[in-house]
């Protein structure tokens, strides 16, 4: 009964040899059966038949399809929010910020002596949330350590750090210490976020400008000169016309 309740599920020819059985309670046993189906290596099919008290007839509870211990499995999941990765969001794409997320909080919640006071948006005015001291660490972190921090092999090669170039754009608010954004065209990093110890070869002070000419003076011999002999007519007809 349990074999035919197994291949009435699945299809003729696809379930296997008897694996074997477990006790479930009294009178309620469980058969597992070898798949057969290429799909399901390593799985195995389980009919829990059971017989009521004073019953002489023995019925099929469930048949169903369940890993073995060599079975192949799916890798857990993972909700789509968090296998999302800097870089996956397209022309087009909408990310919806979950209401609890702990790097925004409510924007006048924000409000503390630290925040810039010179920019009202800065406290939170006109919108409806701003970033949690949690977000502002998580984003400092995530810039510090990242290719336009102080460890990058462009900044460790560069002549001078950012936060002395004429080009280095101070952000506003409690960030405004350690980073900034870089405004060179010339640069790698122009429109980025960078460090202020961050650095690169296109620092406003890093060369001067090459002269307009590269030439040198003329040279002039000294030590030797040519001797050349001009006739007397030659040198009445420049003095006619004007040439000594």
């Amino acid at each position: 009964m349990a074999r035919e309740a197994a291949e009435e599920t699945a299809w003729p020819g696809k379930v296997g040899e008897h694996l074997g059985l477990v006790a479930e309670a009294d009178r309620v046993v469980t058969h597992f059966f070898e798949a057969l189906d290429p799909a399901y290596h390593g799985w195995r099919w389980a009919v829990t038949v059971a017989r009521a008290a004073r019953a002489r007839n023995v019925t099929v509870d469930e048949t169903v399809l369940l890993p073995g211990d060599d079975a192949l499995l799916a890798p857990p999941w993972v909700p789509w929010l968090e296998r999302l990765r800097p870089g996956d969001l397209g022309p087009g794409d909408l990310l919806p910020t979950a209401p609890d997320d702990p790097r925004l909080a409510p924007g006048l919640a924000q409000v503390s002596d630290a925040v810039d006071a010179q920019a009202q948006w800065e406290l939170g005015l006109g919108r409806a949330r701003v970033l949690s001291a949690e977000g502002r660490d998580e984003a400092a972190a995530r810039w510090y350590e990242g290719p336009s921090g102080p460890r990058a092999s462009i900044a460790m090669s560069a002549p001078a750090q950012c936060s002395t170039c004429g080009f280095f754009v101070p952000l506003a608010g409690q960030l405004r210490q350690m980073f900034g954004a870089c405004a060179n065209e010339y640069a790698p990093d122009d429109g980025r976020v960078v460090s202020a110890d961050h650095g690169c070869g296109a620092h406003s002070e890093a060369v001067e400008i090459p002269a307009a000419s590269e030439h040198g003076p003329p040279v002039i011999d000294e030590l030797g000169y040519e001797v050349i002999v001009a006739d007397d007519a030659e040198i009445e007809a420049e003095e006619a016309l004007g040439h000594s």
